[in-house]
């Protein structure tokens, strides 16, 4: 257990630096885009009711009191976390190339070390939801600091007061916002959520490993593997799509959707430990 810690204090070190870059452009960038935004709805409410001579009810009802939700929506928000996401995304190939990469290959070196070859798979996948988890606790912080920036730029009676939640909850057009996938509300979405994402995480490690075991006879191995393990995941919503009849209770199917997410994490990490110990060699 010390090693594997160990190990996984070790993955997060490596990328720390980059991570501290992510954070600091979230950072930036958000807070920036409350600051642009709020001048440019101050700057256009001042035209319309001080130059144009619109009373400030007219103004509201045509343009909407300034809140949270218009900063959200905007490529100021979004940008930064679509970054991080495509980063992490990037980062969970990297994570396993990066050792094979150089002349002095780091990865017989972490294989020969006298721990479980499994520790090192469990270790990059853990980094990797850490780092997840990091990222969305940032959000959260940020979120009502933003919110404090905004009172700070708009007069009371040109903007609308949100909590946290309401900020989460709140749809435009009727698009959810990101951050309703990111932050759910109750913890058994959470649940799905990023269990979902911690099952997709594991079936792309087992991916790369039969890219590297096989090479290209991996790659097809490889895809092939990861559509059957997705196939097998989604299978009661696939047999419902197509004959368009529900079978089961959404209570029933988050069980059953339940059980073959255990099934299929279960299975690749068997994959994994195989690949490590049988096809990988030093």
């Amino acid at each position: 257990m010390n090693r594997y810690v160990k190990l996984v204090h070790f993955e997060l070190g490596r990328f720390m630096k980059m991570y501290l870059v992510l954070i600091a452009i979230t950072v930036v960038s958000q807070i920036a885009g409350v600051i642009v935004r709020s001048r440019s709805y101050v700057s256009d409410a001042n035209e319309t009711i001080y130059e144009d001579l619109v009373p400030i009810d007219q103004f509201l009802e045509q343009t909407g009191p300034m809140s949270m939700v218009q900063i959200n929506q905007s490529i100021w928000f979004v940008g930064p976390i679509m970054l991080c996401i495509v980063a992490l995304l990037f980062y969970s190939f990297f994570i396993w190339y990066r050792d094979w990469l150089g002349k002095n290959t780091f990865i017989y070196r972490l294989l020969m070390l006298p721990t479980a070859r499994l520790n090192i798979f469990l270790a990059k996948a853990t980094a990797i939801f850490l780092m997840v988890l990091g990222l969305v606790a940032l959000q959260l912080i940020l979120l009502p600091v933003e919110s404090t920036v905004l009172s700070w730029m708009i007069p009371q009676d040109l903007r609308m007061d949100m909590t946290v939640s309401e900020m989460i909850n709140t749809s435009v057009n009727g698009w959810n916002s990101v951050l309703q996938l990111l932050i759910p509300q109750s913890f058994i979405q959470f649940m799905i959520n990023y269990g979902i994402g911690f099952m997709a995480v594991f079936v792309l490690f087992t991916a790369i490993l039969f890219e590297r075991s096989f090479r290209w006879k991996g790659v097809l191995l490889g895809v092939i593997y990861s559509v059957c393990a997705f196939t097998i995941f989604l299978f009661p919503m696939i047999l419902e799509m197509i004959f368009l009849i529900n079978y089961l209770y959404p209570v029933e199917l988050l069980i059953v959707e339940t059980i073959l997410g255990i099934l299929v994490i279960s299975v690749t990490i068997w994959m994994s430990n195989y690949l490590l110990n049988k096809k990988v060699t030093v």
